[in-house]
């Protein structure tokens, strides 16, 4: 089969935050694409908590993870971004990236204007950009009927959460994250925290309405692993299932996820902590309307993580074939 360029690069929008987003954004800045992160700005704890607090601004650790693994700098560089103080009164437990974006956001005066200046300086391929120029607050309802306050504290609440919410209710999607909806020819959701990374972005007013009317590609991956106090015994089905009852209505059309084996001994470490492999229940997610594609997405060094490159392969073959039956 003759193959046939695309005539522009596939603009891909991407939502969610953490490591996992991170790792796959690693792979996906390497494809002939041009990526908008939408991050997450509900984090409360450690070096974003407090400057959210003390300085009255949007928690930076998501943003600055997500700069850092599409800034086409020196390794050096994303290392001192990455940087966490170790010792000081004040300073332990701070990341130097987090500081540089408080200074920014001083500087400039705004915290979106920060982020971008942040996109320019470290040569960001691509965009970054805050689901929101607020702070999020977010909450859950635990099974038993708790309230728990704060994304930090979620998964330390020892239940299983019914449901999570925002507030302020009323916040104010980011205009230029809107717009990236609405010109994109993919959706990416995930992978990452499921209650605190990816539905804090998804409940932000305006965001998932514009998923639902976009004529794009829409992909959720999925987790390799469960989420101690997140996803406790989920599957894949769980995931889409809970994304669907919080907001009402279906939004992806394919599921990417991983079906390769993990070997026993690395199963046995994450078991220590509570954590095992996210059930892949096909049947359950083909009933739902969902279209899955499965391989081998892990790879295993410390920690098991998505396989970025394999995962890219995939997202680019899917988007690109996508584009050109469109034309």
């Amino acid at each position: 089969m003759e193959h046939v360029e695309l005539q522009r690069k596939p603009r891909i929008v991407v939502i969610g935050g953490g490591t996992g987003l991170s790792v796959m954004l690693r792979g996906l800045k390497e494809k002939p694409v041009d990526i908008t992160a939408i991050v997450t700005v509900a984090d409360d704890g450690g070096s974003s908590g407090i400057l959210r607090n003390e300085l009255q601004m949007p928690p930076p650790g998501d943003i600055r993870s997500v700069l850092t693994a599409l800034a086409d700098v020196e390794p050096l560089l994303s290392l001192i971004l990455q940087y966490r103080f170790q010792v000081g009164t004040g300073l332990a437990g701070h990341s130097l990236g987090n500081l540089i974006l408080a200074a920014l956001t001083d500087i400039t005066g705004d915290f979106v204007t920060a982020v971008q200046e942040m996109n320019r300086v470290f040569a960001v391929r691509g965009r970054v950009l805050p689901a929101s120029n607020q702070a999020i607050v977010l909450k859950a309802i635990m099974e038993d009927g708790t309230l728990v306050v704060g994304e930090s504290k979620i998964p330390k609440a020892d239940g299983r959460i019914k449901r999570v919410f925002i507030e302020p209710t009323n916040v104010t999607p980011l205009a230029e994250a809107v717009q990236a909806i609405r010109e994109a020819d993919a959706i990416l959701c995930g992978p990452g925290s499921l209650y605190t990374s990816l539905l804090p972005n998804l409940l932000v007013p305006g965001i998932a309405e514009e998923i639902v009317k976009s004529n794009a590609v829409k992909l959720f991956i999925c987790n390799v692993m469960t989420q101690p106090g997140e996803t406790d015994d989920y599957s894949v089905s769980d995931h889409l299932d809970a994304i669907y009852d919080h907001l009402g209505q279906h939004l992806f059309d394919y599921v990417i996820v991983n079906n390769g084996e993990i070997p026993p001994q690395v199963q046995a470490k994450y078991a220590e902590k509570g954590s095992k492999a996210v059930h892949l229940d096909l049947e359950e997610v083909t009933k739902r309307g969902y279209r899955i594609i499965a391989d081998r997405l892990v790879l295993f060094r410390t920690y098991l993580r998505h396989d970025a490159e394999k995962l890219s392969d995939h997202i680019y073959q899917l988007v690109e074939s996508w584009m050109l039956r469109k034309k």
